[in-house]
C-alpha cells in the first residue's frame, strides 16, 4: 500500500511553516501527499498584507492567500485544497466535521499531521486539531461500523506549534529535512503576508537537526522537523 501523508491546516500558511520539509521529504521517498487549508487566515494570519492596505477587501485577502499558498505547494510537488472555512474565529459545525470525515475517507491516508491539541495563542489551532480529530475517528469507525466510509486508522501527529513548551507538545519524531530544505525556505519565500517567520523557522530547523543528532548519532543531519506523534505506533519488532 502507497504511503498517503494528509496535511490539515487550520491557515493557508500552517502547512508551509511547520510541515514543508516533512512534506518535501516524504515525496521524495515515494509517498503520496494532500494539503488541506481550513481556512486562508485572511483575518488573523495576514497582517503584512493589512499593513500595506488596510481598506483591503476580506476577498481580496483570501486570493493573495491562496495565490502564496498555492505557490508553495507547487514548489513542495503537493496537492492542496482551500475549505475556506473562516478564521478569528474558525467554527466548526456538524456539517464541517462531516466534509472534512468525508475528504478523509476519499482520500484514505496512511498518514495525518495537524496542530497541537493546546495552543493559548490562536484560538483556531485548537478546533483544528480537534476537528482532525473527530472527523479521523468517524473516518475509521470509532471502533464500530459506521455511516462513513470506512479506513484504516490513520498514524496522527499534531506539528510543532509556535510556542511549543506553552502548548504542551512533547517531539518525539524528528525527520531529517536536510535534502530538502532548499524547497522548504523556497515555500516560506512564497508566504508574503507572514514574511517575519521565515528567519524563526530556518534557525528552529538547525536546532532541532541539533537535537536529531544527539538522539541518533547521525552527524549529517542538518535540518529537522519535529512532530508528536498521538497514537501508539504498532510494528513488528522492538528493532
Amino acid at each position: 500500500m502507497k504511503n498517503k501523508l494528509l496535511i490539515i491546516g487550520a491557515h493557508s500558511g500552517d502547512f508551509v511553516w511547520r510541515s514543508a520539509g516533512t512534506i518535501a521529504k516524504s515525496i521524495e521517498e515515494g509517498a503520496q501527499t494532500l494539503v488541506v487549508c481550513l481556512s486562508y487566515g485572511e483575518r488573523g494570519e495576514s497582517g503584512e498584507l493589512w499593513k500595506e492596505d488596510p481598506k483591503r477587501s476580506i476577498e481580496n485577502v483570501k486570493q493573495i492567500r491562496h495565490e502564496q499558498a498555492q505557490k508553495a505547494a507547487d514548489i513542495l510537488g503537493t496537492p492542496i485544497q482551500f475549505l475556506n472555512w473562516g478564521d478569528y474565529p474558525m467554527l466548526i459545525s456538524e456539517e464541517r466535521i462531516e466534509q472534512l470525515t468525508y475528504l478523509i475517507g476519499d482520500y484514505e491516508p496512511t498518514t495525518i499531521l495537524t496542530h497541537s491539541e493546546k495552543d493559548p495563542f490562536n484560538p483556531d489551532h485548537p478546533l483544528a486539531f480537534q476537528a482532525t480529530q473527530r472527523a479521523r475517528l468517524l473516518s475509521s469507525g470509532a471502533g464500530v461500523p459506521s455511516a462513513f466510509k470506512n479506513i484504516d486508522p490513520p498514524v496522527w501527529y499534531s506539528f510543532e506549534p509556535h510556542q511549543p513548551e506553552l502548548c504542551g507538545f512533547v517531539p518525539n519524531t524528528f525527520i531529517d529535512i536536510s535534502s530538502v530544505m532548499d524547497k522548504k525556505i523556497a515555500a516560506m519565500d512564497c508566504m508574503g503576508a507572514q514574511t517575519y517567520l521565515k528567519d524563526y523557522y530556518i534557525e528552529l530547523a538547525g536546532r532541532r537537526a541539533n537535537h536529531a543528532r544527539r538522539i541518533s548519532g547521525k552527524k549529517e543531519i542538518k535540518f529537522a522537523e519535529a512532530h508528536q506523534c498521538m497514537v501508539p505506533r504498532i510494528v513488528n519488532s522492538i528493532f
